[in-house]
């Protein structure tokens, strides 16, 4: 893990994990975890995000959602749920994961993005 803080300012640092796989968990201000995986990971706390590469899981409550890339919203997690923005089947997949949306699942028979 490497923590880097620009500028010098506090509150505005970056984490970037590296592992096989580098984890992530979080319980919720409604008192619900979420947790993922991927073999990299970067976080930056201004911001509020949190992106997951390579291999990437992300699970809160019972819904979960894995793809190459996805990018997880942390101020919108008091809410439970996932918008999935693109997934391809050949596991290319781009994802958003914003809490307080339902999942959308495509046609199996079809590709998104």
């Amino acid at each position: 893990m490497v923590v880097t803080r620009p500028g010098g300012e506090q509150g505005k640092e970056v984490i970037d994990g590296y592992g096989k796989p580098a984890t992530f968990y979080q319980m919720q201000d409604n008192g619900k975890p979420v947790e993922g995986h991927a073999s990299q990971m970067h976080y930056e706390l201004a911001k509020d995000f949190v992106v997951l590469t390579g291999n990437a899981y992300l699970q809160q409550v019972d819904s979960n959602i894995k793809g190459d890339k996805i990018t997880y919203l942390v101020k919108r997690a008091e809410n439970a749920g996932f918008q999935r923005q693109r997934q391809a089947r050949n596991h290319r997949s781009g994802a958003v994961a914003a809490a307080g949306q339902k999942q959308q699942r495509p046609d199996p028979g079809t590709e998104e993005g």
